[in-house]
């Protein structure tokens, strides 16, 4: 059988998000995140792997289809300049040829079935209360939120808590939005002794602030984790935090998760994208041991998984594949269902409006993402990191001329004071 790369087909596809909370994520601008590469690699017999780039999230895009033509992918599959499509692909079409699961291929498997947590992006509280019972619906035992200093969290907390069995688990990440500890550590220690349901806070403070982050370990009963950084190796048997989030490369990934299992520490990878990713990320969870964690994927969210059937949770893990390769079934009629020349991202002109219960208001223009003038305004503390009443609320165009003046100054700064 001969396993060299004979061609790479790339082709692009809107997959939309669930009705249910579509709004939410156009607000959080991950809308943008139904623009899915997918990737076909096959070989000279005949032989085809896929793998798949979220367009406007992953770790990695990259056009390289020349370097691979022509060559094996048993001698590719670790080569993370690749990009996120296609070292998924090369690494399905290798397991497909070996005629083995793709976690053969990555290390010796320690585990048969992996942790899964559910995951919605910043939403309301009841939205948040509505989402977790879909989660326990679809078989799952854990949730990832984000904690925003622009709702109110206790509410959050709240819902949630109530909504779930005993047995759910919340994790919650702050996006260093807590600031300090001296900010942080009230807000953690209040909430985690009337939650007992919160298991994980990530990233309550910024990661580089190693003393701070110390503080907060020595005064918290509820694990810290952080984003996976090589220059802070040294740190992190020392108090710093108690585990790590994963994600990236095969290479990067697997490096991450032995250097946390070498240092006693858990790991929980996050990986985005739809089913293919999924797969991926359970074929990771199988050898690396520290991944002891509940692994983030958002597969559940997309309208399609863009597999031939939904991978099933149980009590909160899902079985490793056992078939060749990523151990799926592309349906092939969603991909040309899907399929697109361009994908439009543009959405219509909103506001969003922050209330406080102390009567003030803040306008941002959409959306509430990284590096936008919401995220950058709360980021730098010009409203409190953390209070009981505050609510978001998406405004629509209504044509008039307040709206259009509105929408006008906040494309130049965040406009405090405006109306209700």
């Amino acid at each position: 059988m001969d396993a060299r790369i004979a061609s790479v087909e790339r082709t692009r596809h809107w997959v939309p998000m669930v009705e249910r909370i579509r709004v939410e994520m156009e607000r959080a601008g991950i809308h943008t995140w139904s623009e899915v590469e997918v990737i076909r690699v096959t070989s000279k017999s005949g032989v085809s792997g896929w793998g798949e780039t979220i367009q406007n999230y992953t770790w990695g895009r990259a056009d390289v289809d020349e370097r691979v033509i022509g060559r094996s992918p048993f001698e590719l599959y670790w080569d993370d300049s690749l990009g996120a499509g296609l070292q998924m692909a090369v690494l399905d079409l290798a397991g497909r040829l070996a005629g083995v699961p793709a976690h053969r291929l990555l290390g010796a498997q320690v585990r048969s079935h992996c942790p899964v947590s559910f995951w919605d992006h910043d939403m309301a509280p009841d939205k948040y209360e509505a989402e977790a019972r879909e989660a326990v619906r679809l078989g799952y035992t854990c949730m990832k939120i984000k904690t925003r200093p622009w709702w109110d969290v206790h509410e959050t907390m709240a819902r949630i808590s109530e909504a779930t069995p005993p047995w759910f688990a919340i994790d919650a990440d702050w996006n260093d939005f807590l600031l300090d500890a001296p900010t942080a550590l009230p807000v953690l220690t209040a909430l985690e002794a009337e939650f007992p349901k919160i298991k994980i806070w990530e990233g309550p403070i910024p990661a580089d602030d190693v003393d701070g982050n110390r503080r907060l370990r020595a005064g918290l009963r509820t694990p810290i984790a952080h984003h996976y950084d090589e220059a802070r190796q040294g740190v992190g048997r020392s108090e710093y935090c108690d585990g790590w989030v994963a994600g990236g490369g095969l290479a990067a990934t697997v490096r991450s998760g032995h250097f946390a299992g070498a240092a006693r520490m858990p790991i929980f990878l996050q990986m985005v994208g739809t089913g293919l990713t999924a797969s991926l990320c359970l074929h990771l969870g199988a050898v690396l041991a520290a991944a002891r964690w509940p692994a983030v994927t958002v597969h559940e969210l997309y309208e399609h998984n863009l597999l031939s059937a939904r991978i099933p949770v149980t009590g909160g893990y899902m079985a490793v594949p056992g078939a060749p390769g990523l151990g799926v079934d592309v349906d092939e009629a969603a991909l040309d269902r899907y399929r697109v020349d361009e994908a439009d991202l543009e959405l219509p002109r909103r506001l969003i409006r922050y209330l406080r219960e102390s009567g003030l208001t803040v306008h941002f223009a959409a959306q509430a993402l990284p590096g936008s003038s919401m995220w950058n305004y709360f980021a730098a503390g010009n409203q409190p990191a953390y209070e009981g009443g505050v609510f978001t609320e998406l405004v629509e165009d209504d044509g008039s001329d307040e709206f259009d003046r509105l929408h006008k100054q906040t494309m130049v700064r965040p406009v405090v004071g405006g109306t209700r």
